[in-house]
């Protein structure tokens, strides 16, 4: 039996980051219905807050959106559940969309699955890369990639509709400064104990990384599982992002 195959696209809307997160929710319903292939995206962001619909249920959910904006950061509604999450122009947000006739059977299995790539990939890189949560850490889980069993580098949340799974999140790969400084201000509003120390990036663990680097690494990791083929996304799935973008904008 041959690899499955899975379309790669590194396309990027980081000038609009709510359009983005709906680039990946139109994908998922578009991926459920059939009009678009299997689909893993790695691209570039702006520097923005992701919320989820449980911060927005914290008396400061509100001032943690304006200590964000303090320090550049826009703010938008993420498409999975979790805490706040950060991301900017030196993280890699990676998205993959699997058709699934019944995504509920496989949820453990898909975390472990993109946890273990992302891993693996950064083993290549020479950094001591760990599955695992570590106490303390920002937007907690059991399937997060750290370094040295001391350091998150990737946070991963899943949203599954019928027929279909989307698995994403946030790799940093360097400036875990701006992670920790712009978390401080957030989590205190929103009353979420947590660890600053536990913030790290590839570049604190191995030196110098270049963005591309990390990008060739995982596609070579999910190669030796599938065959890849890059592609772009369809009109169908733009203009429905367009339609939904409003839905994860935070005003």
């Amino acid at each position: 039996m041959g690899k499955r195959t899975i379309r790669f696209s590194r396309e990027s809307f980081a000038h609009r980051p709510a359009l983005d997160t709906a680039i990946s929710r139109a994908l998922l319903h578009n991926v459920a219905s059939g009009i678009e292939p299997e689909t893993l995206r790695l691209h570039r962001t702006a520097s923005v807050v992701a919320f989820s619909r449980q911060d927005s249920k914290s008396a400061g959910y509100y001032q943690a959106i304006e200590s964000a904006q303090n320090q550049d950061f826009g703010a938008i509604q993420r498409l999975v559940g979790g805490r706040a999450a950060v991301f900017h122009e030196n993280t890699m947000a990676f998205a993959w969309t699997i058709p699934d006739q019944e995504p509920r059977k496989s949820v453990r299995e898909r975390f472990e699955e993109i946890s273990n790539l992302i891993a693996n990939s950064l083993l290549s890189l020479g950094v001591d890369a760990r599955v695992g949560e570590i106490p303390g850490e920002y937007c907690p889980g059991s399937c997060s990639v750290n370094a040295r069993g001391l350091k998150k580098l990737m946070g991963v949340g899943q949203r599954l509709i019928p027929r279909a799974s989307h698995i994403g999140g946030v790799l940093v790969i360097k400036d875990s400064d701006r992670v920790r400084n712009v978390l401080v201000p957030v989590y205190e509003h929103l009353d979420f104990p947590w660890k600053k120390e536990t913030a790290g990036s590839i570049e604190d663990e191995i030196g110098t990384i270049h963005y591309e680097d990390v990008e060739r690494a995982i596609i070579e990791a999910f190669k030796e599982k599938f065959e890849i083929e890059e592609g772009f996304l369809s009109n169908s799935t733009k203009e429905l992002a367009i339609r939904l973008e409003p839905e994860h904008l935070i005003t």
